[in-house]
């Protein structure tokens, strides 16, 4: 049997991940036998609001990418681990906080050396 490649290594250990952050989540939240469902909404639509919520402009430039990512991983997981990570964007880029502490250290790292 051939050997793995980095990239396949790479995949199958974030399936692994996938899998067991799936499993936790399921694990602690077990599904509730509801049939009420929430309206239909788009990422499109879900991507402009949380843009409109953000407070400030670098978490509105965020948002096209953390959604993207969620959308991307949506099909493995709950409905209900995404809505939590859904709440979870709306959450950091709604805190005027959220990136002040990274953006200083960004800027630091970004000064020139004199």
């Amino acid at each position: 049997m051939n050997e793995l490649t980095p990239h396949q290594k790479d995949a199958i250990g974030r399936a692994a991940h996938l899998r067991k952050e799936v499993m936790s989540f399921q694990s602690e939240w077990p599904r509730l036998n509801s049939a009420e469902t929430l309206p239909p909404l788009t990422w499109s639509e879900l991507e402009r609001q949380l843009k409109s919520l953000s407070v400030t402009e670098a978490g509105a430039m965020m948002v096209h990418d953390l959604v993207e990512a969620t959308r991307k991983q949506a099909s493995f997981k709950p409905n209900e681990l995404v809505m939590r990570e859904i709440l979870c964007i709306a959450s950091a880029v709604m805190d005027e906080t959220f990136l002040s502490d990274s953006s200083s250290s960004d800027s630091e790292e970004a000064a020139p050396i004199s």
